[in-house]
């Protein structure tokens, strides 16, 4: 039995199919990419699985369990957490308030091992305007994995960072789901970097999935660099 496991999601929007049978399987210490072009489902597929979307057909469980119909707030509590595309910081707040807002509301006690993992521990005091935007960008994944989540949806955690930067967000997130033994799906625009962290990685198309493997297959199939990849295969 998987951990995590998506079987015909589809969902649509009105007359349009946004999603159409697509399937996921997550193991736990294993990073699953998902990447495509413009318009290819991938934040749908995102909501999808962590219930803010709903689907007009396909199933969603979670070690065993039906959670199709289960809300956001019911997931996050037992264990399925995620990420934005925009930052979810408080402006105002400082790193270490927020952090241990989020750590009251989850009776986590894994906090001082968050901000060890990420490199948190020197803008701790400051004020989330006053930090750069890639450790920002750090604040936020922090307080998806506050709690111990044992799946982790990341929605572009990596968008507006320059290449040094993703590089080393990338690598955060690689380190702590294996270190941490979590289940993350990541959604990146990056795509040298999924390839490099990803054990598993699903292209989608037009809503559809267009290949799913291990980097190096996907990277090779022809059908993906035809549509995706072309000479940046």
């Amino acid at each position: 039995m998987s951990l995590f496991e998506a079987t015909g999601v589809s969902v649509r929007y009105g007359a349009v199919r946004a999603l159409s049978d697509v399937d996921i399987t997550l193991e736990p210490g294993t990073l699953h990419g998902v990447i495509g072009p413009n318009g290819a489902g991938k934040s749908t597929f995102i909501d999808a699985l962590s219930g803010r979307a709903r689907l007009s057909s396909g199933t969603v469980r979670y070690s065993g369990e039906d959670i199709t119909r289960r809300s956001p707030g019911w997931r996050r509590h037992r264990g399925i957490a995620r990420s934005f595309q925009r930052t979810s910081v408080f402006a105002s707040m400082t790193v270490r308030a927020q952090l241990e807002l989020v750590a009251h509301r989850h009776a986590a006690t894994d906090l001082s091992l968050i901000v060890d993992a990420l490199d948190l521990g020197p803008v701790l005091d400051r004020v989330c305007a006053e930090i750069a935007y890639g450790t920002q960008r750090s604040v936020d994944l922090a307080l998806a994995l506050i709690g111990s989540p044992r799946v982790v949806l990341l929605d572009e955690p990596c968008a507006g960072l320059v290449a040094d930067e993703s590089v080393r967000l990338l690598d955060h997130v690689r380190e702590i789901c294996h270190a941490r033994d979590v289940a993350a799906i990541l959604v990146e625009h990056d795509v040298d970097g999924v390839f490099r962290v990803c054990d598993a990685i699903t292209v989608l198309n037009l809503g559809k999935v267009l290949a799913h493997g291990d980097p190096a297959s996907v990277r090779a199939d022809p059908a993906v660099v035809q549509a995706y990849l072309g000479s940046a295969a």
